[in-house]
């Protein structure tokens, strides 16, 4: 009398199934396809574009561009990592006077984009700014009595990079230190070494692939900076291919740049991966057996708490201040028509590409879990491979295949109805969110996956059992539990969209900025107050993320708490 019903749930299942699954399956192929679609268009473009543009810029400042981007590499990777470590380690491994709020405060500057920090600090130490101004009335000297550093140089672009982008290097280094067991410390210091010595030999060395990782992140976003170097005046490839694009209107030239820049960040991206696999090799030891923080006193302490407060101070609480100074006096209204439309726009932007992307990650990750496999595999590692694309390189690689879809499509309406299409698809928002899409579809299926993996594969088997079809599956079974997961991935890509600037810049369609946009512009027409306005909105948008991320690191591993592991 127990078997009565259940026979005829799983036939109808079974059919769902075929429809279903390669509905998955074509879903994950197809994303994937478009994600390495503009990586393929600016291979083809370059190889059978012209040179007479490529090689005009290789006699005149080509090797100014090499040059300017790996300085910016150098000085933005090592100053991430210097900052990032220290702070680190001491945060995790010490105790000192406002360690609490230190831990948290260091992350913030991850809210601020390059380019915002570039106008705030412009405002205050450029020539007619505040500290000049001041510096000349109290001594009488004239413009050329002093000697003052240069904020509009590729050192000024090393140090607003480094203070937004050493939060990388700091939350993975952080993460790394907290899960190191004290046993090879304390080894190294019975065999006669200082504390500092066991530091450089025993737990540098272990959180060393945490360290490269945040470090390659880091140059990573360097190279596609673009709002930075620009406004600096400094020559880099990010600049050179906007230059190509709008000023010479050499299309092929600025696919050779793409490709250039294309080659090096997928090279970033391949020993950032190289380096994440290595991070899983190295033991730490017990979890139980953590490290007993020491407690810092006199100088020490001192130190401490200057080397982590300054980061701080000059990522955050300073520009932060500097910008709403400017605002009050910009005449600049947030709530004016015109600013409610730039407003308006990006926020149609975030939220589309947010949710597209979203869907997308998630179609993606459920089919690998639903038909593991090399090919499902394979979609998701090459969906990922928009993350370590700069934005202008995506941006080119869309835009070439597709005007030129657009131009022939206009053509043969026009010979066969006399009708004029004309940019159908490049003069409209769907082309840059997909390029939105492409570019942070990695955070997207990031956050997806670390969900997804919590979920045991016996919870697919009694979903199955009880006749469920793979889309009932997914609906009621692991979108109810990813429901964090999957809003955290939808609020990552909002708020990177919303910071955007390279590919909105190409690609965004006429008479519609953004708040990125206004700002830049605001700022290259030395309208620095005004473009405090927009950054100010767009700062308080990122600093959601931040607060939500410092939330998770509130909470220091204890003893009663061995196997906490940190939210990065």
């Amino acid at each position: 009398m127990a078997d009565t019903h259940p026979q005829a749930v799983p036939v109808s299942s079974t059919r769902q199934d075929r429809i279903l699954t390669p509905l998955f399956k074509g879903t994950a192929f197809a994303a994937a396809g478009l994600c390495v679609l503009p990586m393929i268009a600016v291979v083809l473009s370059a190889l059978f574009g012209g040179t007479a543009t490529l090689s005009h810029l290789a006699e005149t400042v080509l090797g100014g561009y090499i040059a300017a981007t790996l300085q910016l590499v150098l000085l933005v990777g090592g100053g991430t990592v210097v900052i990032g470590t220290v702070s680190a380690w001491l945060v995790t491994m010490t105790r000192f006077p406002g360690l609490r709020l230190l831990e948290i405060a260091l992350a913030l500057p991850l809210a601020f984009p390059a380019y915002v920090l570039a106008y705030a600090y412009t405002d205050l130490l450029d020539h007619p700014g505040w500290v000049q101004s001041t510096l000349r009335d109290l001594t009488g000297w004239g413009p050329r009595d002093y000697w003052f550093p240069e904020i509009r140089s590729l050192g000024g672009a090393a140090a607003m990079l480094t203070l937004v982008l050493y939060p990388y290097v700091y939350l993975l280094a952080r993460a790394a230190f907290l899960q190191q067991s004290a046993t090879a410390f304390l080894a190294a210091r019975a065999l006669g070494q200082s504390a500092a010595g066991a530091f450089w030999r025993v737990s540098l060395p272990m959180a060393r692939p945490a360290i490269a990782a945040g470090a390659l992140l880091a140059i990573m976003e360097t190279i596609a900076d673009f709002g930075t170097v620009s406004y600096f005046g400094v020559q880099t490839f990010a600049t050179g291919i906007y230059t190509s694009w709008f000023a010479m209107a050499d299309r092929a030239a600025a696919a050779q740049l793409s490709l250039g820049l294309l080659s090096f960040a997928l090279l970033i991206a391949l020993l950032e991966r190289r380096q994440r696999g290595a991070a899983r090799h190295h033991s730490t030891g017990a979890r139980h057996e953590r490290m007993a923080p020491t407690r810092l006193t006199g100088w020490h302490s001192a130190f401490a708490m200057l080397f982590c407060g300054l980061p701080v101070v000059f990522g955050f609480v300073l520009p932060a201040a500097l910008l709403m100074s400017m605002a009050t006096g910009s005449e600049q209204s947030l709530f004016s028509p015109r600013y409610l439309g730039f407003l308006q726009n990006s926020l149609v932007l975030a939220g589309i590409a947010a949710l597209l992307t979203v869907t997308v990650a998630v179609l993606i990750g459920f089919n690998q879990r639903l038909s593991p496999g090399i090919w499902s595999r394979g979609a998701a590692h090459i969906a990922r491979i928009g993350y370590a694309v700069p934005g202008g390189v995506i941006a080119v690689g869309l835009l070439v295949p597709f005007a030129a879809f657009d131009n022939a499509l206009d053509s043969w309406m026009r010979a066969s109805f006399d009708i004029s299409t004309g940019l159908l698809i490049t003069g409209s928002i769907w082309l840059l969110i997909v390029a939105y899409m492409v570019r942070f579809m990695a955070a997207a299926l990031g956050a997806y996956d670390g969900g997804q993996a919590t979920i045991h594969s016996n919870m697919d088997d009694v979903s199955r059992t009880l006749g469920h079809s793979p889309s009932a599956m997914l609906r009621r079974v692991h979108l109810p539990i990813l429901r964090p997961s999957v809003m955290t991935a939808g609020l990552i890509v909002f708020v990177d969209v919303m910071k955007e600037l390279p590919a909105t810049l190409i690609m965004r369609p006429f008479n519609f900025d953004t708040l990125a946009v206004q700002a830049y512009r605001l700022a290259a027409d030395e309208r620095l107050a005004g473009a405090a306005v927009p950054s100010l909105v767009i700062v308080a948008v990122g600093l959601i993320p931040v607060v939500l991320l410092c939330r998770g690191m509130g909470e220091r591993p204890t003893a009663l708490t061995p196997d906490f592991t940190p939210e990065v």
